[in-house]
């Protein structure tokens, strides 16, 4: 059996052939997309509708589109294994999308027994000190890296304690997330189930802020998730693509470590843990 990997500019694939996308679903096509130089603010300067922050908004309209944004070698070999058992050991009708880089930077490496989160689409992959306050951090794609760098200026700067989390499927959290309510709705008189981002946040007090090179509705598909009474802030890159260096893009955005800090010192103030003015 082949599965052919098709490998082109995020946004010039989703956007140019959504057609056919949406054909390849019908077709029961297996296979990967990879989009690289994914992101709003990674590839600039062609053209402001070039520059990605909707195609996983994209891949989540089509229900057996598998879609990913991975930070880390370790998480694409982990996805990729993972589509292989499926399209071809399971032989499930399926197709993978998945965002790549072209930022140098460290490779972590796999932790063992982080696997199966990896493909639910959410790990934890820096843990705080154990101290209070405390926040959550998600990240993924490229802007993952902010988040580390916030998790540093919140415990230097503010002394405040921060766990980041890999997310790197916000589709797939959404998806196993109205499964979990559909099975709820469908049986009453059960034992309710609990979505996957539940019982991951469930263990890790604090408020949880994202930041992603997407659009914000693609993290904000997951607040419904979040446990009770847990502040959720999302960061993404509205608006049209603007051409400069990536930096300052991801500063115009509002998605960078800053802004990351930012949002978690508000989180806090806003659940009363700081006071309005440290914000």
């Amino acid at each position: 059996i082949m599965i052919p990997f098709y490998v082109y500019y995020s946004m010039f694939g989703f956007q140019r052939f959504d057609d056919l996308a949406f054909a390849a679903g019908d077709m029961l096509a297996r296979g990967f997309l990879l989009g690289g130089t994914s992101g709003r603010t990674t590839l600039n300067g062609e053209g402001l509708q070039h520059e990605d922050g909707h195609s996983h908004i994209y891949a989540s309209t089509i229900p057996n589109c598998i879609s990913y944004d991975p930070t880390f070698a370790h998480e694409v070999g982990v996805i990729l294994h993972h589509g292989l058992k499926r399209m071809v050991e399971q032989q499930d009708d399926v197709y993978f999308y998945i965002t790549l880089l072209n930022e140098n930077y460290a490779q972590p490496g796999l932790r063992e027994g982080t696997e199966d989160e990896i493909i639910q689409g959410m790990y934890l992959l820096q843990e705080g000190p154990k101290k209070t306050p405390r926040v959550n951090l998600l990240g993924s794609g490229t802007i993952l890296r902010e988040s580390l760098q916030a998790q540093e200026l919140l415990e230097s700067d503010w002394g405040v304690a921060a766990n980041v989390w890999s997310c790197p499927s916000f589709n797939q959290l959404a998806r196993e997330g109205q499964d979990v309510e559909r099975w709820n709705l469908l049986h009453p008189t059960q034992t309710p189930r609990v979505a996957f981002v539940t019982r991951q946040l469930d263990k890790h007090a604090g408020p949880v802020v994202a930041s992603t090179d997407y659009v914000k509705n693609y993290a904000e598909q997951i607040r419904a998730y979040m446990p009770k009474g847990r502040h959720y802030k999302v960061l993404g890159t509205d608006g049209f693509g603007r051409s400069d260096f990536r930096s300052k893009l991801r500063e115009h955005f509002e998605i960078n470590r800053h802004f990351i800090v930012v949002a978690a010192l508000k989180a806090l103030a806003d659940e009363g843990t700081l006071p309005a003015s440290k914000v």
